[in-house]
């Protein structure tokens, strides 16, 4: 834990204690975007020893101390384009340029030179993720209760989790690293689609993540904080980012506009209505939206219908799911992923859970988009929410009935 803890002072690219810290970038082949932070870092005290033990507790001390540096010019140079930006007043600074030259096209991650000539020289390298040609989707996934167990319904125990938990004592949801692999590979398994990740989590946390990640073998993706906690002596509270979210996904729409997108959410917070929100003002943009199912609230299961009635709306498809092989299931049904991913994913989630039972699947469907949104306002998907045995609710898909092809002449 000590050890995990004290990782991104070791690893922080900067010398005499100036350092900058880049975070994984995206974009495309017009524009790209990173976040990244100036800070200083001291210098580590050679009169405490040379132990694992010391060397750990001297390195946690050095990253709890870290001061930001602000109004720092950090100049990003990427594929011949140049763009000069200054950090704010807790560090952060934002890039936003096109590259000049044509990108290498047998490469997804590509590389962007960072440097600040003052206080003292320092260079940096970030990753920018761009999409090859072979991707047919973006996906976007919440972390918090979508991922891994964090409890955001549940304030206390949330901020125990973002800020005394480790990588090694975060639990993934069974079998959600096949999956969002299978999502990554694509049905070809060689697309490389796009993973993009969203949590109400402070930058802070940002290296805990990468090593959650790394650990249960979920693809890396840019991993996109909604807030800037700023979290200080002074300023003790995190700030409101009510429509960060949205304004992510939109940006990211926006983006990638010749590609749809899969959303992945949670029941516990506000996914269903910000997902609600995206599917109505972009129809045809979202392929299905899969939401875990955490809560059995009242309040929760009608927002969940709203979401239902907009996504059954607009054709698409909706997955409440109280595990990872239904939403694999799904994804097959629809091309998404390899038929081997349900296999896969539910191989993944038994040696996780060996005692984890699965859950019933209902659907509720319709001949036309109209139809299945009018069953679930007159309470189809609240009649089959509620019909689950404990300890797991059902699974509840809701989508129009496919339509037999006609035959070729």
């Amino acid at each position: 834990m000590l050890g995990i803890a004290a990782r991104p002072v070791q690893e922080a690219q900067g010398e005499r204690g100036v350092v900058i810290q880049p975070y994984r970038g995206y974009g495309s082949h017009s524009e790209v975007f990173l976040i990244g932070r100036v800070f200083r870092q001291s210098k580590p005290d050679p009169e405490l020893g040379r132990g694992v033990l010391l060397t750990n507790l001297r390195d946690i001390g050095r990253r709890i101390t870290r001061r930001a540096v602000p109004n720092a010019v950090v100049t990003a140079r990427f594929y011949g384009a140049e763009e000069t930006v200054t950090t704010d007043q807790d560090g952060y600074f934002r890039v936003h340029l096109s590259p000049a030259l044509p990108l290498r096209l047998d490469r997804s991650w590509h590389t962007m030179e960072l440097t600040l000539p003052q206080p003292h020289a320092v260079r940096a390298q970030a990753e920018i993720f761009i999409p090859p040609e072979s991707c047919r989707y973006v996906v976007i996934s919440d972390i918090d209760d979508t991922v891994m167990h964090t409890g955001v319904a549940n304030k206390l125990r949330m901020l125990w989790r973002l800020f005394v938990e480790d990588a090694q004592t975060r639990v993934a949801f069974p079998g959600v690293g096949a999956l969002y692999r299978a999502l990554h590979a694509g049905a070809s398994g060689d697309q490389q689609n796009p993973m993009l990740y969203v949590s109400r989590a402070p930058w802070g946390i940002y290296e805990v993540l990468e090593e959650f990640f790394d650990r249960h073998g979920i693809p890396v993706g840019p991993i996109l904080f909604l807030r800037e906690w700023g979290v200080s002596w002074t300023s003790p509270l995190p700030r409101k980012a009510a429509d960060h979210k949205r304004e992510l996904i939109h940006n990211m729409l926006a983006l990638f506009s010749d590609l749809p997108f899969i959303l992945i959410g949670d029941s516990g917070q506000h996914d269903p209505e910000i997902y609600r929100q995206i599917v109505e003002e972009h129809p045809g943009r979202v392929l299905a939206v899969y939401i875990r199912n955490v809560s059995r609230d009242p309040k929760r299961v009608r927002e969940i219908e709203d979401l239902a009635k907009a996504v059954a709306g607009a054709g698409s498809s909706l997955v409440l799911a109280a595990d990872s092989v239904a939403m694999a299931e799904h994804a097959v049904s629809l091309g998404l992923v390899s038929p081997e991913a349900v296999s896969e994913v539910r191989n993944e989630r038994t040696a996780t859970d060996p005692t984890m039972p699965e859950s019933q699947t209902y659907r509720v469907q319709r001949s036309t988009p109209t139809r299945t949104a009018e069953a679930v306002a007159q309470g189809d998907l609240q009649d089959l929410v509620g019909s689950g045995s404990e300890p797991m609710p059902p699974n509840v898909i809701v989508e129009t009935e496919a339509r037999e092809k006609p035959k070729e002449p």
